[in-house]
């Protein structure tokens, strides 16, 4: 034994403190052959030399990657250089990280679909409310107004809500708006009584089935059905200038109330 390999060679504690493992689990190894030590101690201790020391590396990630120890022992003592070995390391580790994304896809979804409060298949949500509603759609929503108590307490109040709750929801938004449009079609000026009325039922409809809403954020939420053109077209593809129109009622309804 060389002064130098003396100097570089572990004892088997201090390869086990190098790699968080045990100095029983080296002591195993050792046993079945996957690592013997190749240097004894004049009083017979375990000593690890470089290579013993590169050989455990494989062993920790290959046992990381879920191989058994007799694969690893047939990966190891086959002929291949180093280099051959990271490769298919790192092969195996990006293989892992595809599966272990896909496992956090799926768990963002499963988080999506409960914290969205609907309990409803992707199906039957685009059968109530039709196929503009996305995933992408309810993640805006909650990154736009996550942080509001608003938000915080629709997601209470819409966690328990049953298919047939969100049907009767569907139904009663449908007659709001044809309050709305009725009143329009009727000529009648967005401040009549008849659109303010209706005015009414779309912040109540809001206020009892969603989050308490205000006379003043009902206005800032009819803003938006004129600034963003995809609220904008929910009304526009039912009549030209809907829209404007419950914009407009809702500000006088709340002015009325003022």
């Amino acid at each position: 034994m060389t002064e130098s390999t003396q100097t570089t060679a572990l004892t088997v504690g201090q390869l086990a403190g190098r790699f968080g493992i045990t100095v029983r689990t080296l002591h195993h190894y050792d046993e079945i052959g996957l690592l013997t030590p190749s240097e004894r101690s004049p009083a017979g201790y375990r000593r690890y030399t470089e290579a013993d020391v590169t050989r455990l590396q494989h062993i920790v990630v290959y046992r990381r990657l879920g191989f058994g120890l007799e694969e690893i022992a047939l990966l190891l003592d086959h002929p291949e250089s180093v280099e051959q070995h990271l490769r298919r390391q790192r092969a195996a580790v990006v293989n892992r990280l595809d599966e272990m994304r896909e496992l956090v896809d799926a768990i963002d979804r499963a988080l999506e679909k409960k914290s969205s409060g609907m309990k409803l298949t992707r199906q039957e949500q685009q059968e109530l409310f039709g196929e503009g509603y996305s995933d992408e759609y309810a993640a805006e929503a909650e990154q736009r107004w996550g942080h509001t108590e608003a938000w915080r307490e629709s997601q209470r109040r819409t966690g328990g809500y049953s298919k047939q709750d969100w049907i009767e929801i569907k139904a009663e938004a449908e007659a709001v708006t044809a309050e709305f449009l009725a009143a329009k079609r009727a000529g009648l000026a967005a401040d009549s009584a008849a659109a303010m009325d209706a005015a009414e039922q779309h912040r109540r409809h809001i206020n009892d089935r969603f989050y308490d809403l205000s006379y003043e954020v009902h206005r800032g939420l009819a803003d938006m059905y004129v600034a963003d053109e995809r609220f904008t077209r929910v009304y526009e593809d039912q009549e030209p200038g809907l829209a404007q129109y419950v914009r407009d009622a809702i500000h006088a309804n709340a002015d009325r109330h003022g």
